[in-house]
């Protein structure tokens, strides 16, 4: 028994790291390619586990040298298009000018229902208010919607606002946040002088926002 959580363990660790090496992108979205990566890896890293009559270098030689190749054809991809193109595919523009291509959703294997769902999962209900669709070498569809259908902006109504970034967590269950701090502008002085007018202190705090504006939102802790 100690065997086997001690291989799990190892192998574990060692997993992670080849995922962290491989990308964040990785996690997030999967290329074709890096989805039959992941399987792999999956699939392999279970064998000495269950079996332990298989070495565990069995199992460690071959996941770094998928993830070596992986991370190879990752550069390889930046440096090349045609071998990107290969690899990954390249974007389908499945709706143009507002019009459905028919051929290129067979094309595709799409079926009117992934289609749909795709662009319910994106707040579109009406298809007729899509002016442009492309799906992405990833499977997923990207919309623009026609700009009479998209909601007023202050552009529009030529009425000017000022940009600022989203706001940022500046205090985490009374910790401070130095970097994010730095993000909005701020400092600890403001901060300090902040919590003082809201009659607060740094340890009532359980999550305090910022944004560039200096504008903040405070919750206590309950």
């Amino acid at each position: 028994m100690l065997i086997v959580l001690f291989r799990a363990v190892i192998l574990y660790i060692v997993i992670v790291f080849c995922m962290r090496l491989m990308g964040k992108k990785q996690i997030g979205q999967l290329q074709p390619s890096e989805l039959v990566v992941t399987i792999l890896l999956s699939n392999i890293a279970t064998l000495p586990i269950e079996d332990i009559n298989i070495p565990v270098l069995m199992g460690l030689v071959p996941i770094v040298a998928i993830v070596s190749l992986d991370v190879f054809f990752s550069y390889l991809s930046l440096s090349s298009k045609s071998f990107r193109r290969m690899i990954c595919g390249s974007p389908k523009i499945i709706i143009a000018d507002g019009r459905l291509d028919q051929k290129l959703l067979k094309q595709l294997r799409f079926t009117v229902d992934d289609l749909f769902e795709s662009l319910r999962a994106q707040q579109v209900f009406d298809i007729s208010q899509v002016q442009l669709a492309i799906v992405e070498t990833t499977g997923q569809i990207s919309v623009y919607v026609k700009r009479s259908e998209g909601s007023v902006t202050p552009t529009d109504m030529n009425i000017s606002v000022n940009d600022a970034d989203p706001p940022q967590l500046i205090v985490d269950d009374g910790e401070v946040l130095e970097n994010s701090l730095s993000l909005c502008g701020v400092d600890r002085k403001w901060l300090e002088k902040t919590l003082k007018k809201e009659s607060c202190t740094l340890e009532q705090v359980f999550i305090m926002t910022c944004d560039g504006n200096e504008k903040y939102n405070i919750i206590r802790k309950e």
